[in-house]
């Protein structure tokens, strides 16, 4: 494949979009809303990542080996809102967009090295909207 390296490194910036924003939810249902079932679920779709990070990329350091944080031309890149949260449930909402977003551009790229981690990331993603319906509603 031509472009591998570009692929493991979107891989790689969606990997962690998602951990991050799923760890955000993760702690704001354990610590605010002592939701032990709801920080259970999140807890098991972060490790759904690493399971399915393992099936396409055994040596997590080819992931690192693509990672050009410094070169990223939107590292700089502000949006007028990203430093405002209005409340415990806009932050949720942000975190859940980015990480349902982060899921489906994985589910996308994916396709492209094992259509059943690619089919997998889908099924994340759509765990993802019910626990959020569940946890929002």
């Amino acid at each position: 494949m031509k472009n591998k390296k570009n692929i493991y490194t979107v891989i790689d910036a969606n990997i962690n979009r998602s951990k991050e924003g799923l760890r955000v939810i993760e702690d704001l249902s354990r610590f605010v809303y002592s939701n032990k079932r709801s920080t259970a679920k999140l807890k098991a779709i972060r490790h759904g990542i690493d399971l399915n990070l393992k099936k396409i990329s055994p040596d997590y350091t080819k992931l690192l080996k693509n990672r050009f944080s410094d070169e990223d031309v939107g590292r700089l890149s502000r949006n007028k809102t990203e430093f405002t949260r209005l409340s415990v449930e806009h932050i949720l909402i942000s975190n859940f967009k980015r990480v349902e977003e982060s899921f489906r551009v994985l589910e996308e790229v994916i396709k492209l090295l094992n259509p059943r981690v690619a089919a997998s990331f889908k099924e994340l993603r759509y765990e993802t909207y019910e626990l959020e319906k569940e946890i929002l509603a």
